[in-house]
């Protein structure tokens, strides 16, 4: 695709100034560790480890928050749309001290970190009760990555309701990466893409069977919280932008109008040089971090959401359908804008870092294992999203693999709608699409499977044992029954 150039393009989308998250969360109890200033694109206060320790308090509750030109009752974390942002280190201790004041059980899962899958740290069969609590407590590996990873419900059932309520937040682990001159002299700003769906009063509104089937998608699109939020490019320096999709059912097609992005990082995981991309695809639960060198002259560009069909379940002559179809939304029409960027003069070009990270091929697996991705009837459910013919049981182990091995998992996905899918607590390489090798070698957590399209993915499973679930992350398939659940054996 050619660049975008922002003349093309009539405004289009929600558009206004941002409107910062109404009211900081009353505390309670001690924090422990101190919130730090943010700039004015990030209003969601920042919570950083000290001498080797994140502690804090952690609530989930209902309340209003300013989204847009009007108040919404949303679901928060201490108050905040998006939820406190967390930044730790490897090595050191992550102490959350979790209270549940929803009307609903919950509980929390750490996307992306690799971290243990039991007890309390990202166990997500734990259930948490309302009015209960519970104190989260893991430590992060010395040789953790650094990376954008983030935190969000993972009650099985309620995970899309509660995640499209608003509790998401970006959970840093800051390390060597952040000390390459080039990226340190960028300047950083995070992006956590929400979409939302509420009615005249401000209440969240319920979503319909069909909405369900195709995974729920909002009218309202917020960026950190707010409605086309401007990010002001500071005088001599470029920009790293940290990207979240932390929408339960909506695919981000980004492009920023006359700029190339220099993707460095996915899912977390650094790439070993930067790559030159016009646009980004980011499914749901992916994260990207991507320079944008600041070349141009001063004026304003807009970050754009372009039109992506990942298609439908439409209802005609009494059979299913794929493509567009009845139900086929999707955000197929026309751009949308979602932030907007400032140069108030001339920023000169920033260079980039000629080396990132070294990555190293797998070794081949000891054993190859096959998921067919579709959807059908279920007796017990009626409708539903499968995995090899079988909808998710909690009573049942579905996988079961050995600790410090490699297995290569082939992804067939013969529904009608793409399905990201998301592995807890072990990253991945893609290894091949349709048969065709992947030309981009990086560790990811979570990979599209394109309707019709077979993907090969090659996992080690390593360090920590116990129970977790694999599943797709349009997160009402996986409530519906795309998930399974996966056994490391020690």
């Amino acid at each position: 695709m050619a660049k975008l150039n922002r003349r093309q393009f009539i405004a289009l989308g929600i558009g206004g100034a941002g409107i910062a998250v109404a009211g900081n969360w009353v505390r309670q109890k001690t924090i422990y560790s101190q919130p730090v200033p943010q700039s004015s694109a990030n209003p969601a206060p920042v919570y950083q480890s000290s001498d080797g320790l994140l502690e804090l308090d952690l609530e989930a509750r209902e309340r209003l928050v300013d989204l847009g030109n009007r108040q919404a009752s949303l679901l928060t974390y201490n108050g905040q749309i998006p939820a406190p942002r967390l930044e730790a280190r490897s090595g050191d201790k992550v102490r959350l001290h979790f209270t549940n004041n929803l009307e609903q059980p919950t509980n929390i899962h750490y996307h992306g970190l690799h971290i243990p899958l039991t007890g309390n740290a990202d166990n997500v069969f734990l259930e948490i009760e309302s009015g209960k609590k519970l104190t989260y407590e893991f430590q992060i590996p010395n040789n953790h990555p650094s990376g954008t990873f983030w935190y969000h419900p993972h009650l099985h059932g309620l995970v899309a309701e509660q995640l499209f309520g608003g509790l998401a937040g970006l959970f840093i682990v800051r390390g060597e990466d952040d000390e390459i001159p080039e990226l340190k002299a960028a300047q950083e700003e995070f992006l956590v893409l929400q979409d939302f769906s509420i009615n005249a009063d401000g209440k969240r509104t319920n979503s319909a069977h069909m909405s369900l089937m195709m995974g729920r998608e909002g009218e309202l699109i917020a960026v950190n919280g707010r409605i086309n939020p401007s990010i002001a490019l500071i005088e001599g320096r470029g920009l790293r932008l940290r990207i979240l999709n932390a929408s339960p059912s909506r695919f981000y097609r980004l492009a920023l109008e006359e700029h190339s992005f220099f993707q460095i990082a996915t899912d977390g995981n650094s790439l070993s040089k930067p790559i030159e991309v016009d646009e980004l695809l980011l499914t749901p639960g992916q994260r990207a971090d991507v320079l944008v060198r600041g070349d141009k002259e001063s004026g304003q560009y807009r970050l754009l959401n372009l039109p992506y069909d990942r298609g439908s379940m439409g209802m005609m002559g009494g059979g299913m359908m794929g493509g567009r179809g009845m139900m086929g939304r999707n955000n197929q029409d026309e751009p949308i804008t979602l932030a907007t960027v400032n140069y108030e003069s001339a920023v000169e070009s920033m260079a980039l870092p000629s080396r990132l990270n070294s990555i190293s091929a797998l070794p081949k697996p000891q054993t190859v294992r096959r998921f067919e991705l579709n959807h059908g009837m279920s007796p017990a459910v009626g409708m539903a999203f499968l995995i090899n013919g079988e909808p998710y049981r909690h009573d049942i182990i579905h996988t079961q693999v050995k600790l410090n091995t490699i297995e290569d998992w082939e992804l067939i996905n013969t529904g009608v709608m793409d399905h990201p899918f998301h592995i807890h607590g072990n990253a991945f390489h893609i290894i091949s699409r349709n048969g065709q090798p992947e030309s981009l070698l990086a560790l990811r957590d979570t990979v599209l499977v394109k309707r019709g399209e077979t993907v090969r993915i090659r996992i080690p499973f390593r360090d920590f044992a116990g129970k977790t679930v694999y599943h797709c992350h349009v997160l009402d398939h996986e409530d519906l029954g795309m998930m399974g659940n996966l056994m490391i054996e020690a």
